[in-house]
């Protein structure tokens, strides 16, 4: 997969524009349905990634980009990664340019990419 064109709220895979979160499961790109972790918003300012999303956790890798730092990553998705030994990578993005916050969940076999916006290394 090819990642380019990041702006804030919009990101391009593939020559393809997304102007929504999107989850990307081991070279399926599909929209994230973030309404499972809306009630936790109040108290992290945004909707953060909550254990009771749809992750894609059929991956030795999980690397959630967070954009320039505001969508929390809860607790209990970091102690289920732990628990599944699958290595989580959470990612800011320092270049300053921003993209939706998209989880990219792919994993190396299928590292798991669960993305808000951030540059991959």
């Amino acid at each position: 997969m090819h990642f380019e064109a990041f702006s804030f709220g919009s990101i391009r895979i593939d020559g393809k524009t997304y102007e929504h979160d999107v989850v990307i499961d081991r070279g399926h790109i599909v929209k994230r349905k973030k309404k499972p972790s809306k009630k936790f918003r109040a108290a992290f300012g945004h909707t953060p990634l909550s254990i009771e999303e749809d992750i894609p956790w059929k991956c030795r890798r999980l690397v959630i980009g967070t954009g320039t730092g505001a969508m929390a990553v809860m607790e209990e998705v970091k102690r289920e990664a732990h628990r599944r030994k699958i290595r989580l990578a959470i990612l800011v993005n320092v270049s300053g340019c921003s993209t939706p916050r998209t989880l990219l969940l792919t994993s190396i076999t299928s590292t798991c990419k669960f993305s808000a916006s951030f540059s991959l290394p």
